[in-house]
């Protein structure tokens, strides 16, 4: 979308300050919160008046909510809670159909694709329910707010730098229980009302379900709770203008507004960081290569070149089967049965590629996804059958049954192996 020159980034501006006198609320901010409700907080710190707005991300009540606060109080900025990505996102209807669906699995991101799809596919069906647009309050607060020739600052932090955060500081148990949740959400089919997302918004819900989440998953809470809420804390507060008005998810505010009050200052290039894989799984990661090599090579002189052999094509085997089983269950292409049998072995001694990736490549290109499948995906990821039906969600499959008959045949072929030795 053409954002006339005022769209912009973490604060700074490309188009000019409005010239809009400010409103008379300035002298009396409680009223302010009177004039609105409960989603509307304000906060005063460092000479600026800090107007945070509270949202549901598929709420049509809360983006008439956002109109309102924008236009009554005709700030000097509106800031809203998205980073450049999910900007883009959001205003193109048809994103996915120009999605290079190889060149994310060659950079092995197909998990955090699949993610981001049934997140999106939950948040649309709900918004389905209550008939509004999954993010439509942030974009109203984009459009409003261009209309009024107000500049707009997306504050949020990147969602690739999140989503990775997250995803390598939550423990593998954790990690099962969350993929396990995303999962069961999509087939959940219990209707909202408009009446429960209001209740929702209520700070104390709110409240509650933040510090629930702590407790269940900690880590997860960190990265997608806590140092967003410093990170859309900061750009805020370094937002031009004297008077602000951020359009943010309800569960960020009394974060947010804490962080303001107290002018806590966080690292800023510390989280845009990604942090990097733990020695421990790289340890891990070659450490069964050298044993399975060693073990082989030490049945060598041992025992002979024979029983290396049959150690070796036990290994072959005990790899090479489970993973095309896994492909065929994928209903994958026979080329790519064939890929997932020959590349399993190999794949199992290097953690620079999975056999999983492998299969999947085969099959995004001998079976591309067709358009139409693109659009429909936040349908499709919903019904069973359709995963495989659909080329596009076929690959998926493609990647996770042959990739869990690798580490099955990693496991058998392994110990058959070490125990050769004794």
């Amino acid at each position: 979308m053409k954002a006339s020159g005022y769209l912009c980034h973490g604060g700074r501006m490309d188009g000019g300050k409005s010239d809009t006198a400010p409103s008379a609320t300035d002298q009396d901010a409680p009223g302010l919160i009177g004039r609105y409700d409960a989603d509307v907080d304000v906060v005063r710190v460092g000479g600026k008046t800090i107007i945070l707005v509270g949202t549901a991300h598929v709420s049509r009540e809360s983006a008439d909510l956002v109109t309102r606060v924008i236009q009554g109080e005709r700030p000097d900025r509106v800031c809203v809670e998205l980073d450049p990505r999910r900007y883009d996102a959001l205003s193109h209807e048809h994103r996915w159909e120009s999605l290079d669906l190889k060149h994310v699995i060659r950079q092995r991101q197909l998990s955090t694709l699949l993610a981001n799809l049934l997140l999106a596919s939950f948040q649309k069906r709900l918004g389905a329910q209550l008939g509004v647009l999954p993010g439509v309050e942030m974009l109203k607060a984009v459009r409003i707010a261009e209309a009024e020739k107000i500049p707009v600052s997306l504050s949020d932090r990147d969602v690739r730098v999140t989503m990775r955060r997250a995803w390598r500081s939550t423990p593998l148990w954790q990690r099962s229980l969350l993929i396990s949740s995303l999962f069961l959400s999509i087939f959940d089919t219990t209707q909202v009302s408009e009446d429960q997302l209001r209740e929702l918004r209520n700070k104390d819900v709110v409240s509650d379900l933040v510090a629930e989440l702590g407790k269940e998953l900690p880590t997860l809470k960190t990265a997608l709770i806590d140092e967003r809420d410093a990170y859309l804390a900061e750009e805020i507060r370094k937002a031009e203008g004297t008077r602000i008005v951020a359009v943010v998810g309800a569960g960020h505010v009394e974060g947010i507004r804490e962080r303001l009050v107290r002018e806590d200052r966080p690292d800023m290039a510390d989280l845009k960081t990604i942090p990097p894989v733990s020695p421990v799984w790289k340890w891990i990661g070659w450490g069964i290569p050298i044993i399975i090599l060693g073990s082989l090579a030490l049945i060598g002189y041992q025992k002979g070149a024979l029983a290396a052999r049959d150690n070796a094509l036990f290994w072959i085997v005990a790899n090479g089967v489970p993973s095309a089983l896994g492909a065929i269950l994928a209903l994958a292409h026979p080329l790519t049965v064939l890929a997932a049998f020959m590349a399993a072995p190999f794949t199992s001694l290097t953690p620079v590629i999975g056999a999983g990736t492998v299969t999947a490549l085969v099959q995004a290109y001998v079976q591309p996804p067709l358009v139409q499948e693109f659009q429909s995906v936040a349908e499709d990821v919903t019904k069973l059958r359709r995963w495989w039906q659909s080329r596009l969600l076929r690959i998926f499959l493609a990647f996770f049954f042959p990739s869990l008959g690798s580490a099955i045949g990693t496991w058998v072929g392994g110990t058959k192996i070490v125990s050769s030795l004794f």
